[in-house]
């Protein structure tokens, strides 16, 4: 058999030759079981498994008839043809088609595409190799076998043309259907086909329900400006005297892109009837290795992103800037804007304004070894206010509310490691920095200030490792780093190193304030053991606990932060790996009196089905870090795959200082080969004055096989 099918392919590639019309002859490939020629020579008849390869197109068939005096095929099926693409394929029973097969008539046709969406007709036209024309026809993604007769959804329709160049389906007298039932009727209906990633049209609709605005409705419309462009207008409409327009715009350049969105809203919640919000952002890729990125924010009044589910955040920052990173330096010049949310924040006092240029270059020292560093930064923040007094004192901020600072600062750091014989690492390390303020609109700082700053350390490091029989391997690191700093006499107010972290990183750090205005300046001892295990079953554990020891209290560390006084309270800190998915890290800072000073951990879960991430947080109160109560929190996320269509989605957040929860959430998603289903619970309890507790409910629902870019799910099986 394998022999009469090469003959048989071998006759019709030198015997017969399809002719396009306009283009050069090509000659078509076939393979079949028989082959016969008849009448004069001029019926070709190939009988049996029949397959035809002719620019692109795939035709497999159990008969087809070639007629060289009018150039066309008789098919008899079942047959399929397959574009060149292979994303529009043809099943039919039979069918009259031209040589090249772009032109002709198919029965009992069904067309497929993409894998994904089916239309059947009980006939359909090839038009020119590009339109598909079908007549009654039932278009559906969803599986129909005799376990569900029924599509979940179908569209009928008179007549249906699909234009595979454009990759359009145009719809006549169509009538949408869900379980069989009809939901609505339209005249006339353009959807794209599964290809089809930008076309203009309305957008699949979503549907709202709040407690504050009732129930709305989302209708969005996608318009095409181009090739690089597109704009999105979403007019959106609740029950509750609620008008909102949200326009969205994109454009690609050519070593870039940017895009536009907010929205305009007109309700009675505020005594403001015109409400709304923007963000702007985009990056762009420059010559010799620069990066331009920009985000841009802003917001009517405090309580409108939440009102309409845009955004949680309580502060808003606007950036523009200009960076290079490179592996030996980074360059950034930003300008960033600050927006607070907060009822208890006052705009015009915090900084609104500022600016900050930072060059940093890594280098070798030749002759003396080592790696050294040059960071040159200035900065610069302006407030609204002109007012040289804080006005709240002595209860307030003790920030003047309208200082205005200006920073330039330079440091040099170096550092340099030896290892001997018996493994004990010893590193040399050191820094020097040189400020110069000058602050404005400030009673009691105004003026210049000039500051000169140096510390320097040894550190030593001795890794002890232990393998054992078993494979498990343990690795114990002593560490500790003796380090002699200068005294800062300068007088410089302290506003951007308030919230300090104790970790295992910044236990090294010779500097653990995260700003500039204050520097530790007291000669310290940092002491610390590290236990590393390696386990071959696939999991492995880091225990660490350190401590700080100084020569004088002058630091002016918080409370929260366990860093003050002589002797900091102790950091141990321990996280577990396991190949099952299973993750947790946890870190303490504990007093002398094994008080808990601040406390967090996270636990996440990734197996298979199931999804968990969990954390908790404990912090004393510490009015240095506008924090006047403890703090005692736990959030956690989950997400369980009950089958493969079928997910659920939970999370939530609760206060246990506050005896109550602050966020609490449910989600179900339903994704099958036809539809996508996502539906949304959730419940928001915290107050303020501009803030009320709300309930929102969302649904929407995306149909597979019509360029929406929805991922299809598994089949729904057939018994």
């Amino acid at each position: 058999m394998p022999l009469r099918r090469l003959l048989a392919s071998l006759a019709l590639s030198t015997a017969f030759i399809l002719p396009l019309p306009g283009h050069a002859q090509e000659q078509a490939a076939m393979v079949t079981d028989e082959l016969q020629v008849t009448s004069g020579d001029d019926r070709l008849v190939a009988q049996g498994h029949v397959e035809i390869l002719y620019q692109g197109y795939r035709l497999t068939a159990t008969s087809v008839t070639y007629d060289r005096s009018d150039d066309s095929l008789v098919i008899a099926g079942p047959l399929s043809l397959t574009s060149a693409d292979g994303s529009t394929v043809i099943l039919a029973s039979q069918a009259e088609l031209s040589a090249d097969m772009t032109q002709g008539i198919l029965t009992s046709a069904r067309i497929v595409l993409d894998q994904q969406l089916q239309m059947a007709a009980g006939s359909l036209s090839r038009i020119g190799g590009r339109y598909s024309a079908m007549n009654n026809v039932v278009a559906s993604s969803c599986q129909i076998c005799a376990a569900h007769p029924t599509p979940l959804w179908e569209i009928r329709a008179r007549r249906v043309i699909h234009d595979e160049a454009a990759q359009m389906i145009w719809f006549d007298q169509a009538q949408f259907r869900i379980g069989g039932v009809p939901v609505f009727y339209i005249p006339r209906l353009r959807l794209p086909d599964a290809k089809q990633s930008r076309v203009s049209g309305f957008l699949a609709p979503s549907m709202r329900s709040t407690s504050l605005l009732g129930t709305g409705l989302k209708l969005p419309y996608f318009l095409t400006l181009g090739d690089d462009r597109d704009l999105t207008i979403t007019p959106y409409l609740s029950t509750k005297r609620s008008q909102t327009v949200e326009l969205r715009y994109r454009q690609a350049f050519r070593t870039g892109a940017i895009e536009l969105e907010g929205a305009l809203t007109s309700d009675d919640l505020t005594d403001h009837s015109r409400r709304g919000w923007f963000r702007g952002r985009g990056s762009f890729e420059l010559p010799d290795d620069f990066r331009l990125a920009f985000n841009v924010i802003a917001t009517s009044d405090n309580a409108y992103l939440l009102d309409y589910g845009y955004s949680d955040r309580d502060r808003l920052d606007s950036r523009v800037e200009l960076s290079r990173v490179r592996r030996n330096g980074f360059f950034s010049l930003r300008l960033v804007s600050f927006q607070s949310l907060r009822d208890e924040d006052d705009n015009d006092t915090l900084p609104s304004l500022v600016t900050d240029m930072t060059f940093h270059r890594r280098f070798s020292l030749g002759p003396l070894g080592g790696m050294g560093g040059l960071r040159i930064q200035t900065h610069s923040h302006l407030r609204t206010s002109a007012s040289p007094l804080d006005p709240d004192a002595p209860l307030g901020d003790g920030i003047s509310d309208g200082r205005d600072v200006s920073r330039l600062s330079a440091r040099v750091d170096w550092r340099r490691s030896f290892i001997s014989d018996l493994g004990l690492e010893t590193t040399l390390l050191g820094e020097a920095q040189f400020d110069v303020y000058r602050l404005h609109q400030d009673a009691a700082f105004e003026g210049s200030y000039t500051r000169a700053t140096a510390a320097a350390g040894v550190e030593l490091r001795w890794p002890l490792l232990k393998a054992s029989s078993n494979g498990v391997a343990h690795v114990l690191e002593p560490v500790i780093q003796i380090v002699g700093a200068l005294d800062d006499k300068s007088g410089i107010p302290n506003e951007d190193s308030v919230l300090v972290e104790f970790d295992e990183a910044s236990l090294w750090n010779l500097d653990r304030f995260p700003g500039a205005d204050a520097i530790e300046q007291s000669s310290r001892a940092n002491i610390g053991l590290s236990w590393t295990r390696y386990d071959p079953a696939g999991w492995s554990s880091i225990l660490t606990i350190g401590k700080v020891l100084r020569k004088h209290d002058r630091d002016g560390f918080g409370l929260a932060s366990g860093l003050g006084g002589l002797n900091s309270d102790w950091l141990a800190a321990a996280s577990f790996n396991f190949a099952s998915g299973f993750t947790a890290t946890t870190r303490a800072v504990i007093g002398e009196d094994l008080e808990l000073t601040k406390g967090e951990m996270r636990l996440s879960l990734s197996q298979g089905r199931l999804f968990l991430a969990s954390s908790a947080l404990w912090a004393v109160a510490d009015p240095s870090e506008n924090r006047y109560q403890d703090s005692r929190e736990l959030t956690f996320d989950a997400a369980w795959k009950v089958n493969p269509s079928l997910t659920t989605k939970a999370e939530g957040r609760y206060d246990f200082d506050g005896k109550r929860g602050t966020i609490a959430g449910l989600g179900i998603e339903y994704r099958n080969e036809c539809v996508v289903v996502d539906l949304s619970l959730s419940r928001r309890l915290t107050t303020s004055d501009s803030v009320n507790p709300t309930t929102n409910f969302g649904l929407s629902v995306d149909l597979i096989g019509f360029g929406n870019g929805k991922t299809a799910g598994p089949a729904r099986r057939c018994y």
